[in-house]
């Protein structure tokens, strides 16, 4: 029983060592001062790189292509095919068609004649956004 009574007070010693500890380092903590920090500045050449950067791809050719509609059709089908045979599209007469920038929808739009040459004008134009969320 001597035994338990000394583990008891070496225990209760040890808890009074630790709670003087806290005492004496919650006393001695000081006010932390702020640290200096510099104000930041724009780093302007970091905007001219990236400004010749865009400059260097505006000249990269893409290919748009507008698509008025799809269909699937097999292949003693496709080998049937003539002059005058109509193909059977997806889409409604006078729904919008997709415009298509390297594979990638960017618009919808209409078709108009200008100078009897055909072109599209864009009726809806998708968001930035919404193309990278495409493309993950």
């Amino acid at each position: 029983m001597n035994d338990t009574t000394d583990n008891n007070d070496d225990v209760g010693d040890d808890w009074a060592d630790a709670m003087n500890e806290q005492a004496v380092s919650e006393a001695a903590e000081v006010e932390a001062a702020p640290a200096d920090f510099q104000k930041l500045q724009p780093d302007t050449g970091a905007l001219n790189a990236m400004e010749e950067n865009i400059e260097m791809i505006l000249d990269i050719p893409v290919t748009v292509s507008v698509e008025i509609g799809r269909s699937k059709i097999n292949i003693r089908n496709l080998l049937k095919l003539n002059q005058g045979s109509v193909v059977e599209l997806d889409r409604l007469a006078g729904e919008p068609m997709d415009v298509i920038v390297n594979g990638t929808l960017i618009a919808h739009g209409e078709v108009v004649v200008v100078n009897e040459k055909f072109g599209v004008r864009l009726t809806d134009v998708i968001s930035a956004e919404e193309r990278v969320k495409k493309l993950k």
